[in-house]
């Protein structure tokens, strides 16, 4: 894939807030020359040669939205209790083809990851393999595509929001793997990390990270 514009949504001496794009692997790898670990390098580097990057999360390849790297060690030992204590919220913002029945919702489900597949399969009764997946939505709005949910997971499992919604019966566009018809972007599907808050260390206040919508006609609403 060719290098797109980084979008940075913040940066600061100790870290750097991305807006991801669908289609890129967020961590750097062996197999893969074009991450968004890459990107943020290639961006940091023009003014200092010598760069620290830390991980604190991931998005999958398909996903895009709010993307948080370190600038510094601390900073990820840091972040990393905030997202290990779960004292992260994220906000997802996912395209449906079909209204669900309910406007409003809280799922809960146990799911399988199935390493085979690289998929998550939601199975009927808890078992030693299985995880609990909790997550709210909220139905946003409607376009010539679809319908626009806010969806808020309260748990942080491998393809949760994506296997959750398609057991519903409203499998996010695109996501062929959870049995979406509908034609999408190629290694995308309409699934975007809107936004991401956390309290700042020693204060009762918030930070919020927000990520601009895909620019493309599918995510077309009036929010």
């Amino acid at each position: 894939m060719s290098l797109p514009n980084l979008e940075v949504i913040e940066e600061n001496n100790d870290y750097i807030v991305v807006n991801k794009a669908a289609g890129y692997i967020s961590e750097k790898n062996q197999y893969e020359n074009n991450t968004m670990e890459d990107q943020v390098f290639a961006h940091l580097v023009k003014r200092k040669s010598k760069q620290y990057i830390g991980v604190i999360h991931r998005l999958d390849r398909v996903t895009s939205g709010v993307l948080i790297f370190s600038k510094k060690k601390k900073v990820l030992v840091a972040f990393n209790e905030l997202f290990s204590s779960r004292k992260v919220q994220k906000t997802y913002l996912a395209i449906v083809k079909d209204k669900p029945a309910k406007d409003t919702g809280v799922l809960i489900n146990f799911l399988v990851k199935n390493n085979l597949e690289k998929r998550a399969d939601i199975v009927a009764v808890k078992s030693k393999q299985s995880l609990d997946c909790n997550l709210s939505y909220k139905l946003m709005a409607k376009n010539d595509f679809g319908y626009l949910l806010e969806v808020k997971p309260k748990t942080g499992r491998f393809h949760q929001i994506r296997a959750q919604l398609a057991h519903l019966g409203i499998p996010i566009i695109g996501d062929e793997k959870y049995g979406s018809d509908q034609t999408y972007f190629p290694l995308s599907v309409g699934l975007h990390a809107w936004k991401l808050t956390y309290q700042i260390e020693g204060s009762k206040e918030t930070k919020t990270f927000v990520a601009s919508l895909p620019n493309n006609k599918f995510w077309n609403f009036d929010i």
